[in-house]
């Protein structure tokens, strides 16, 4: 049941003063939309009568099934802490239905309910804690983007010394405001990148979060001058954006993936889950590295993982155990990057888990040393994959994955892997910058 009611939030909107409303909700490959509506509109919009045309979103329905209906969670209004002449905004993150009143079987959002719902069943909910990085960028002299930075900063870097540290702070402040908890901010490895941590929250809310977090960085962003992007490698030969999401499962308020009698004080149920993500780690790929650039992050030498495999120590392995126990007992899946689908990327780790806990698979024994320098024969001696490498070689995994058709659904499956399959062609039909540098003179 919703914390907030009809009432108490038309009270909100009135005692902040706002004039628009953004009811918000995330298309099939990840990318926010809004419909923008004005005060007067909010209650119709509360009761879920507000409409728009599902056929002109990517991947959602076709042209004679295009009405849709936008209904706000409740739980989601929030007023954004900028202001302009207009006045002040707010937000409300909406599921979407049919005109009969049924969940739509393309809402992202829909999609990762039904696998809470799952859980449930089980005595399950899932919290879960991303850890997404970014880049800030200089815009040239007409505003065009560029991947200039004039950074000074260098890791863990707070210190406000130039418009990207400043923008990361008042990013974290406009965050604060709008009730995010955040743990943790700092400058990452790479110049101009930069990393927010939020405090682990239940599925649900860390994907509206994220969906939230991209959207308030980027105005930000122009709010100083800047761009800031996602985009999982932007510059050659630096480290690329990742989006390492820590999560761990509760039953009656009890964390259940700590164990204080087992050696690495993880649960059978822990181990479980370890198994189920190692498991499926190829199909979900697709879902949690969805572009083209994804596969320049995921390389060796720049601390993105590559190879399947689980650590409490190491981390080059794909699922890494941090060292808290009790209460703070968790995983962290280190492959998933920002432009993946909030929605859709939790939902298919925590479906990956959950069968693993169903049919007890068994992770194996945790990777101690650095898997990066080990030779192919010592990785496939002990049994250690690779991820896919490019976006057409994880679709082929996604593409037959029975998990991913049950998990995403049909219409989603289809419009997803349609998708990306006309973006792999285009990409392979272009004629790209180091083909030009490379063979123009020589040949």
């Amino acid at each position: 049941m919703a914390k907030l009611s009809k009432e108490e939030i038309l009270a909100l909107a009135a005692e902040n003063k706002v004039e628009f409303i953004r009811l918000q909700f995330v298309d099939i490959l990840g990318i926010i939309k809004n419909v923008a509506i004005t005060i007067e509109q909010l209650p119709a919009a509360l009761e879920g009568e507000i409409m728009f045309d599902g056929s002109s979103i990517e991947g959602f329905t076709r042209i004679h099934e295009s009405d849709m209906y936008l209904k706000p969670d409740y739980d989601t209004f929030t007023i954004f802490p900028w202001e302009n002449e207009s006045g002040r905004t707010a937000r409300l993150m909406c599921d979407i239905y049919t005109p009969a009143d049924e969940p739509f079987a393309g809402c992202p959002r829909n999609v990762l309910k039904q696998v809470i719902k799952e859980a449930e069943t089980m005595g399950y909910q899932m919290y879960a804690g991303p850890e997404p990085e970014f880049f800030l960028f200089e815009k040239d002299e007409v505003g065009n983007l560029t991947t200039r930075t004039h950074d000074k900063g260098g890791y863990f870097d707070l210190s406000p010394i130039d418009r990207g540290g400043e923008a990361r702070r008042a990013t974290v402040i406009a965050l604060k405001k709008m009730g995010f908890e955040v743990e943790a901010t700092h400058h990452e490895v790479a110049p101009g990148q930069h990393e927010i941590d939020f405090k682990y929250t239940p599925v649900l809310k860390t994907a509206d979060n994220i969906a939230t977090f991209k959207f308030v960085t980027k105005i930000i962003a122009m709010q100083h001058g800047l761009h800031a992007t996602f985009m999982p490698k932007p510059i050659y030969g630096e480290s690329g954006s990742g989006m390492h999401v820590h999560q761990s499962l509760y039953q009656n308020g009890e964390n259940v993936f700590y164990d204080p009698d087992s050696e690495l004080g993880l649960s059978e149920i822990a181990r479980y889950y370890i198994g189920g993500l190692l498991k499926h780690a190829r199909e979900t790929t697709a879902i949690l590295n969805p572009t083209i650039n994804s596969y320049k992050r995921l390389v060796p030498g720049y601390e993105a993982p590559v190879y399947i495999s689980w650590s409490a120590q190491n981390r080059s392995a794909l699922v890494r155990v941090p060292s808290a126990r009790g209460d703070a007992t968790r995983l962290e899946l280190r492959n998933p990057d920002p432009t993946a689908n909030p929605y859709l990327a939790t939902a298919v780790m925590l479906k990956a888990g959950l069968d693993g806990i169903k049919n007890k698979i068994d992770p194996g024994e945790q990777t101690i040393d650095n898997i990066y320098e080990m030779n192919y024969h010592e990785r496939r001696a002990r049994g250690i994959k690779n991820l896919p490498s490019s976006l057409s070689e994880a679709l082929k995994y996604f593409q037959t994955s029975d998990l991913m058709k049950k998990t995403l659904g049909d219409h989603i499956h289809h419009h997803f892997l349609e998708a990306k399959k006309i973006e792999w062609a285009v990409y392979k039909r272009q004629v790209h910058n180091w083909e030009i540098d490379q063979y123009i003179a020589t040949y």
